[in-house]
């Protein structure tokens, strides 16, 4: 297994740890009621998915 030889520098970790960013999720519009959802989730505002009644809402 390969094992580094030389310890990396904190300026170089950190550097290299700054390109790792969040994104912020997708939403799109859920077809029944207009709210924004995740997609290929049922809506949690009217309770449908594929524009049948799947769960009843909260």
């Amino acid at each position: 297994m390969a094992v580094p030889k030389r310890k990396m520098s904190r300026s170089n970790t950190r550097s290299r740890r700054a390109q790792w960013k969040a994104t912020a999720p997708q939403l799109v519009m859920c077809p029944n009621c207009r709210d924004p959802k995740l997609p290929h989730t049922a809506c949690p505002t009217c309770g449908t998915y594929n524009r049948r009644q799947v769960i009843t809402p909260s």
